[in-house]
């Protein structure tokens, strides 16, 4: 019973530790993983309803090297956020 609890609890802090939100949840400062490397939103815009039907999320962000990668995506588009 012990070692249930543990792998339930393990399973718990690997699930917040790795979050995911939608692109519109995205705040500045959130840190986020692009093409599996961690980086920082410097700045996030949102758009009106395109043609597709969806808001888009245009994000700016610095990885570890400070290079800036600009990404726009739909607005429910998960990302994987760390805390």
């Amino acid at each position: 019973m012990y070692k249930f609890h543990l792998n339930k609890l393990y399973k718990f802090v690997l699930w917040f530790l790795s979050m995911r939100k939608q692109a519109k949840e995205l705040v500045k400062g959130d840190k986020i993983k692009i093409a599996e490397q961690e980086c920082l939103i410097d700045e996030i815009e949102t758009s009106d309803i395109g043609k597709q039907g969806k808001r888009k999320v245009r994000i700016v962000a610095t990885n570890s090297a400070n290079e800036k990668i600009v990404v726009v995506r739909p607005d429910d588009y998960p990302f994987n956020c760390s805390v």
